[in-house]
């Protein structure tokens, strides 16, 4: 019985012209031999399994080649390519750096370089995953890499260039490779499919070339796998069963159903996908490189950013003419902070599953949208009467609020003189509205309400009229009205679920907060000290005061107060300034004997 050899050793490139997915670097190379520029040392980086060894190896057989071909590759005929082809080369010599890392094994390196050849012109030294070596090993390199004798050529190959010093790379010529593109791959996997005599679907190719993620030689081991799942005839359906991947077909039935708003049909394909022991965020992330290439392929310039086969191509170029641009682009930004919050949802099924009923209801809040839009402009000069149209002075301890946005109350009293106009949502609380402080006027805009339309409003103060808006509208933009007793409900909550230590929570409840203008929330300190301290927490405290008061527009500031009998002695600096005050011999004594606080 033969020994089975893997397709990624048997078919590893033997010359330049068999090297995958690399073409300007073996043109260069091959140009170097030409023109007999040999450098010293050269360092090849890049991912791995894009062809470093493999190329390393060509250079090394090729220059020592004493009967090149007219492009520049080896013959494999005379004695030096026999002897590199048997692995009996005594001119080419390969070292493993991560299990050679030592000064010592670099001292036995430097006592090799000294013999010269025996065949040909040159002693190639092929040290892989140079990164590995120690620190003291690579400044014990640095001389012999810089000045080696004539005869010795390093080649250097690495996944990590980062990880060496700056003094070695300085010494050799860089060639960056690249990740195999997955057009090239799947050229190169028909070729090997053709000589092992196995049947395969172009879009199963498709599929093994991007698990590959640019790795020629995963994609090799993967193409082995599979022929041992499936023998000699292997179908598209095949690969996707043993890789685990989902079928391009979810996806497209996924998005049919966005399109015509079927949540339950949505929900449905959503629990086969999951019973077939896909994660959730796994299909997430797909679904988002799905809606990203149906984006993609909706004009002709990008389509060539679409790395599948001609197919499935056109099963895009399909769903693309379905597809408006608008709804592409709000499902992939609530894709996207389904992403994001995936990992901290306690519910993940849950959550993903409202952003899949977001998802189909995108196209329809539009339709909603644009309906009360029509509608509202038709009954704007029966909404807006002049008692109506400008906010009364607000009374010195109260405030008036006036928003622009759809779905708003206008509410009148007259027993405080105070006008309120505001968004509500659902829950039964303000929406929206930028504060307008006592003794100023301000209008509401003709040519907002056009764009967002309103409702006619009611004389009693407490009535709210609710209108519906886009799901990704509210959770781009809130803008809730709230009050200052709503800031210190939020801001204990705040203290309860972050658990703050006792500055912090002094800091924060020796004041009742200022609300100002354009939701501005100032937090009263009593000292620098509870300043500093809420300064340092200031992007969690905003943070979750937008969303427990619903409104993204908010800002925060902190303030020392001044009580009556002027600021509090907390620090020792200012004991000693109010000690000063009293008595001002206490700062010649602090000036003269150059004393501290401490």
């Amino acid at each position: 019985m033969e020994n089975f050899i893997v397709s990624a050793r048997k078919y590893r490139p033997s010359t330049f012209n068999t090297v995958v997915g690399q073409g300007a670097i073996t043109v260069t190379l091959k140009n170097a031999i030409k023109n007999n520029h040999l450098a010293h040392a050269y360092l090849f980086c890049g991912p791995r399994g894009v062809g470093k060894t493999s190329c390393a190896r060509i250079f090394a057989k090729t220059i020592n080649c004493s009967q090149m071909t007219p492009e520049f590759e080896a013959c494999n005929q005379c004695e030096s390519c026999q002897a590199f082809n048997e692995n009996r080369s005594y001119n080419i010599h390969e070292l493993d750096a991560a299990s050679n890392n030592s000064v010592e094994d670099i001292r036995t390196l430097i006592d090799q370089v000294r013999i010269p050849p025996q065949i040909g012109k040159y002693s190639i030294y092929i040290i892989d995953e140079v990164h590995m070596l120690s620190a003291a090993a690579f400044n014990a390199f640095l001389k012999t890499l810089e000045e080696p004798p004539e005869h010795a050529i390093f080649i250097l190959a690495t996944t990590e260039k980062h990880k060496i010093i700056p003094t070695i790379l300085s010494r050799c010529q860089i060639f960056d490779f690249n990740r195999i593109k997955v057009p090239d791959a799947v050229e190169h996997l028909k070729f090997i499919a053709k000589e092992e005599s196995v049947q395969i679907e172009e879009e199963g190719l498709n599929v093994i070339a991007m698990k590959a993620d640019g790795a020629m030689r995963d994609a090799l081991s993967i193409f082995d796998q599979i022929v041992s799942f499936s023998g000699k005839e292997i179908s598209y359906q095949n690969v996707i069963e043993n890789l685990n991947v989902l079928d391009y077909d979810y996806y497209f039935r996924m998005v049919d159903g966005f399109i015509e708003g079927k949540v339950s049909e949505v929900l449905l394909l959503f629990n086969e996908i999951i019973e077939k022991g896909f994660d959730g965020h796994h299909f997430i992330s797909g679904l988002s490189a799905h809606l990203r290439d149906v984006l993609v392929g909706r004009d002709p310039v990008t389509l060539q950013l679409l790395e599948v086969g001609d197919s499935i191509k056109k099963k895009y170029l399909e769903q693309a003419q379905k597809c408006q641009q608008d709804f592409l682009y709000d499902a992939l930004q609530i894709l996207s902070q389904c992403d994001v919050g995936y990992k901290a949802s306690q519910n993940k099924r849950l959550f993903v599953e409202l952003t899949l009923i977001q998802l189909s209801q995108i196209i329809e809040s539009k339709k909603k949208g644009a309906s009360l839009t029509k509608a509202g402009s038709k009954k704007l000069l029966k909404i807006f009467t002049p008692e109506q149209t400008s906010i009364a002075s607000a009374p010195a301890n109260g405030r008036s609020t006036v928003s622009a946005a759809g779905g708003q109350n206008i509410a009148t009293s007259a027993g405080n003189a105070r006008t309120q106009v505001a968004n509500v949502t659902s829950n039964g609380r303000p929406a929206s509205s930028p504060s307008v402080s006592g003794g100023h006027r301000k209008t509401i805009s003709i040519m907002d309400s056009l764009n967002q339309g309103y409702s006619r409003p009611t004389s009693s103060a407490s009535t709210r009229v609710q209108t519906t808006s886009s799901s990704s509208s509210r959770m781009a933009d809130m803008a809730e009205v709230f009050s200052e007793r709503d800031i210190m409900g939020s801001l204990k909550e705040f203290l309860k679920v972050k658990d703050s230590n006792e500055r912090v929570r002094s800091a924060l409840t020796a004041h009742e907060p200022l609300l100002k203008e354009n939701h501005h929330i100032v937090i009263r300190v009593d000292n620098s000290i509870q300043e500093d301290d809420v300064r340092k927490k200031k992007s969690e405290i905003l943070n979750f005061l937008k969303r427990s008061l619903r409104n993204t527009r908010i800002d925060i500031d902190t303030e020392i107060v001044q009580t009556r009998s002027g600021k509090k002695l907390y620090t020792d600096f200012d004991r000693f300034e109010y000690l000063a005050k009293k008595n001002p011999v206490l700062n010649v004594l602090k000036q003269k004997f150059s004393l501290d606080f401490d």
